[in-house]
């Protein structure tokens, strides 16, 4: 492991300080499940930090609330708190489930949302279902403070619009709307500890007879950034939900998939599978996963 310099931070300005003297050579330490794990591996992207500013006392910065239909995270706020939140599970219940699902519990009591963000992991449990919820990340600096959309934040694989100097502080998105209904499905090797191969974050709303009126699919580990397939949800809006719309609407995003990352090793594998898990997850969010169940059988 290389050498570097090591700040304990012991308030928030005093963090921000020391990250804006260590410019593009500078980052911070929360729970140190991916960059500790890097700095060993020696990983390339992290060779020229020269200052590691440690901020896991921040406890300022780890919280979950809401106030006026807005729920906040602080940055530090653990995956096991979020799993465990009563009012995450209340507003937003499929990030509660992707919580759950990260690592083991040794990483879910330790692993950020902050963190998770800021690794930018194609395969992060998280980020599918952030994009889902319209979530935005809040980002302070001694120059003062900016939001960024997470759908924007995250530039490409382990790549972030994080600026030298600046520091994830909080992640907030608007309750969804009554009725809404959400999903998440991760498939990985193994039910626990396990690296998605492919996930897919699904909020649904239905309105009179069952028609859908929002819908927003956000597959994981199948794009270079997550991102929401409008051309899949089209399918469904405006329409009745049924299991043949939720097959098309699943068959399209495997298409989508393709259409950006191209032909690779393992498309023949992920074409199948993402548009089984996005159907499965439709169905269950919708509540018809029963029917399919049965008709199938």
């Amino acid at each position: 492991m290389h050498k570097f310099d090591y700040v304990k931070a012991r308030s928030l300005e005093e963090a921000l300080r020391a990250l804006s003297q260590g410019g593009e050579k500078a980052c911070a330490l929360a729970g140190g499940t991916d960059l500790l794990v890097g700095f060993r591996a020696e990983d390339a992207r992290l060779r020229h930090i020269e200052l590691v500013v440690d901020i896991g006392d921040l406890t300022e910065l780890a919280y979950i609330r809401e106030e006026n239909g807005c729920v906040a995270l602080g940055a530090l706020t653990t995956h096991a708190a979020i799993a465990e939140s009563s009012l995450i599970r209340v507003a937003a219940p499929f990030l509660a489930t992707a919580c759950s699902q990260v690592g083991s519990p040794q990483i879910r009591n330790r692993g950020t949302v902050g963190g998770n963000l800021c690794n930018a992991s194609p395969a992060a449990d998280t980020l599918p279902v952030l994009v889902a919820l319209e979530a935005e990340v809040v980002l302070r600096s001694l120059g003062g403070e900016r939001r960024v959309p997470v759908s924007r934040f995250v530039e490409g694989p382990h790549r972030t619009g994080l600026r030298p100097g600046e520091l994830v502080t909080e992640v907030r998105f608007n309750r969804p709307l009554p009725g809404s209904r959400t999903c998440f499905i991760k498939l990985g090797r193994r039910k626990a500890m396990s690296i998605a191969r492919l996930s897919i974050a699904v909020l649904l709303r239905t309105g009179d007879g069952g028609v859908v009126e929002e819908i927003r699919l956000v597959p994981g580990a199948a794009l270079p950034v997550p991102a929401r397939v409008t051309a899949a949800e089209e399918i469904l809006r405006g329409q009745g939900l049924t299991v043949e719309l939720a097959r098309e609407a699943g068959e399209k995003l495997a298409q989508e998939m393709v259409r950006i990352t191209g032909q690779r090793w393992s498309t023949p594998y992920k074409v199948p599978a993402i548009a089984a898990l996005t159907r499965r997850a439709i169905l269950t969010a919708g509540g018809l996963e029963d029917v399919a169940t049965r008709s199938q059988a």
